[in-house]
C-alpha cells in the first residue's frame, strides 16, 4: 500500500518539523508549508491529508481552506485545523469550511497523531486502502429523484444536467437524506452518520450545511423538509 501524504502548514518551523518526525516515523510522507502562501505553491492534489494553522500571515489558515474547498482537486481532502483559536464560534467556522477535526493548542503529538489516523481511516476517500466500510451505503452508487441525481462512486451531485458543487459534508448529508426519503432524522440521527463521534458539532453547523445545500440545490432544495423540534427529511 502507497503511503499516504500529509502537508503540514504552520507558521513555527519548530512545530513543522516536531509533526513531520512524528508522522514520518508513523510511515507517512510529509512535506511542510511555513504559511499558506508557501503552500499554495505545492502540488496540492498529491495530498492524502492537510494540517493546517488558523493564524498565519496574510492568509489565514481558514482562507486557505476555503481555497482547498473550491479546488476540485482538494475539495474532499481532509483538514484538520491545529490552532491556539478554541472558541465556540473558531470551532463552528472551521467545521463549516469543510474541516474533519479541529484541535486546540498546546496539544500533545501523540494526540495529532492519532487523530490522523482516525480522519484517515474514516475518510471516504480512503475506505478501500484502509478496508473499511463507507459512512454511508452506496446502494448502485446513483440516487436520483426528477432531475436531481447523486453518484456516489464518483461523488457528484447534478440538477438538471449540470454539475453542483457541493462540499462533502454537504454531500453527505444529501445522500443520508436521499436514502433516507420519507423520514424525518434528528440532528443526533446525522451528526452519527455524517461525523465523527470524536469530533464537536454543535446543532448550528449541521443547520449551516442544509442551508447552504438547499441553496445550491435550486427548487429541489425545497424537498429538503424541517420539521421544527425533530430535525430534517427529503419529501417529495
Amino acid at each position: 500500500m502507497n503511503k499516504y501524504r500529509i502537508l503540514v502548514v504552520d507558521d513555527e518551523e519548530s512545530l513543522c518539523e516536531i509533526l513531520k518526525f512524528n508522522l514520518e516515523r508513523e510511515g507517512y510522507e510529509v512535506t511542510t508549508a511555513l504559511s499558506a502562501e508557501e503552500a499554495l505553491t505545492c502540488d496540492l492534489g498529491i495530498f492524502d491529508l492537510m494540517i493546517i494553522d488558523v493564524m498565519m500571515g496574510e492568509l489565514s489558515g481558514f482562507g486557505f481552506a476555503r481555497i482547498l474547498r473550491k479546488k476540485s482537486e482538494t475539495a474532499e481532502t481532509p483538514i484538520i485545523f491545529c490552532t491556539a483559536r478554541d472558541s465556540v464560534e473558531d470551532r463552528i467556522k472551521g467545521l463549516d469550511i469543510g474541516a474533519d477535526d479541529y484541535i486546540p493548542k498546546p496539544f500533545s503529538v501523540a494526540e495529532v497523531v492519532a487523530r490522523v489516523r482516525s480522519v484517515l481511516r474514516r475518510s471516504k476517500r480512503h475506505a478501500a486502502p484502509e478496508s473499511q466500510p463507507s459512512p454511508l451505503p452506496v446502494g448502485d452508487g446513483i440516487i436520483t429523484f426528477e432531475g436531481l441525481e447523486v453518484n456516489t462512486m464518483r461523488k457528484v451531485c447534478t440538477v438538471d444536467g449540470e454539475e453542483v458543487s457541493l462540499t462533502r459534508k454537504e454531500f453527505d448529508i444529501l445522500v443520508l437524506l436521499l436514502e433516507s426519503r420519507g423520514t424525518i432524522l434528528s440532528r443526533e440521527q446525522i451528526m452519527k452518520r455524517v461525523w465523527s463521534n470524536e469530533v464537536v458539532v454543535l446543532d448550528r453547523t449541521i443547520d449551516v450545511n442544509i442551508t447552504r445545500m438547499r441553496k445550491k440545490l435550486g427548487h429541489y432544495g425545497n424537498y429538503i423538509i424541517t420539521r421544527t423540534g425533530y430535525g430534517y427529511g427529503f419529501e417529495a
